[in-house]
């Protein structure tokens, strides 16, 4: 248990990345396993080149591991931040403005993830990362 202050806003911040971070990995984990083809159908589809549908590794593989550990966490974040951005778009645009059957906004996990990694950029990393709380980029 956090002896101080200080220690609980560092462990609250462990909780934010690490569970961020996991979660956001597991959509990762489907598209090594399931491939990207989906994703870069939806980016060609909007007129981009095919080969940025392949960024979704850097937004769901490479950055929730950085924030699962600690390291370059707020670029991290923001790397999510416009993967969320991108999955919003490219995906749910058309369930921005609906609410579920549960009377919960139809975007709440994807807005989730959005706004934790906003929080998670503006916080670092915490003094429990490898990088450290004073990590530059932490």
């Amino acid at each position: 248990m956090a002896t101080h202050y200080g220690d609980s806003e560092d462990l609250g911040k462990l909780v934010l990345r690490v569970v961020l971070g996991v979660l956001i990995l597991l959509h990762g984990i489907s598209k090594i396993t399931g491939g990207a083809a989906g994703i870069v159908g939806m980016v060609e589809k909007i007129g981009l080149p095919g080969a940025f549908g392949y960024l979704v590794y850097v937004g769901e593989v490479l950055a929730p591991l950085l924030l699962i550990v600690g390291l370059w966490t707020r670029p991290a974040a923001l790397i999510v931040v416009v993967n969320m951005l991108f999955a919003i778009g490219l995906a749910h645009m058309g369930d921005l403005f609906t609410l579920g059957k549960q009377g919960g906004w139809a975007l709440e996990l994807q807005g989730m993830f959005l706004f934790g990694a906003v929080a998670v950029a503006l916080l670092g990393a915490g003094r429990f990362s490898i990088g450290g709380a004073r990590g530059r980029f932490n």
